[in-house]
């Protein structure tokens, strides 16, 4: 731009020198020389709006690339909080499964406890019913016993002398016969009272 004003100049005092014609060429000259002048100056403006707006845009750049690494930043912590708390999740859902396993372990083991206890119950009260009637059935025949004995005792304390006699008695043995029919009935109460283990 300074170049073609040094030019116009030069050029207008070349022409200043031919006179009248020159004088009308000089106007024309200078007429040109403030149109170039006036153009320059326009020019001058627009490249400082221009330069105006580079720099507004350098800046505005600038500050979209510090929002876009902060973005990043924000993502880079966000996928890091993201992967901790699903590293968190899967450690908690691992304890969980563990403690889960080792409950399912504790409850078979209980209900196995339980089925033993269950079935020695049972066994202990089928045991218990049998000893309950065996005992019923033994007092019954304890009883029977009792009664036998009394009734033997009784037999004995009313025995005489003359009881005594007459079974010594050799020629018939009647009463002989009757004193051991006798026994031998005692004894078959006593041996029926036996309890068999």
């Amino acid at each position: 731009m300074k170049t073609l004003i040094l030019m116009l100049t030069i050029g207008v005092l070349a022409c200043s020198a031919t006179g009248a014609s020159a004088e009308v060429e000089a106007d024309k000259l200078r007429e040109a020389l403030r149109a170039a002048t006036l153009q320059t100056r326009q020019l001058e403006d627009q490249r400082a709006v221009l330069q105006a707006k580079v720099a507004d845009a350098e800046r505005e750049k600038a500050a979209a690339k510090s929002q876009a690494e902060a973005a990043k930043a924000e993502t880079r912590e966000a996928k890091k909080q993201y992967r901790e708390a699903v590293d968190e999740f899967n450690r908690r859902l691992s304890e969980r499964d563990e403690t889960l396993e080792k409950w399912k372990v504790a409850y078979e083991e209980a209900a196995s406890v339980a089925r033993d206890k269950d079935a020695a119950r049972a066994k202990f009260e089928g045991e218990a019913n049998a000893y309950k009637a065996s005992t019923k059935s033994c007092v019954v025949k304890n009883k029977q016993l009792v009664a036998a004995g009394k009734d033997l005792l009784q037999r004995y304390q009313s025995v005489t002398i003359g009881d005594t006699i007459v079974a010594q008695e050799p020629v018939l043995g009647l009463r002989r016969v009757e004193i051991q029919n006798s026994i031998q009935e005692t004894g078959d109460k006593f041996l029926d009272q036996k309890v068999n283990p």
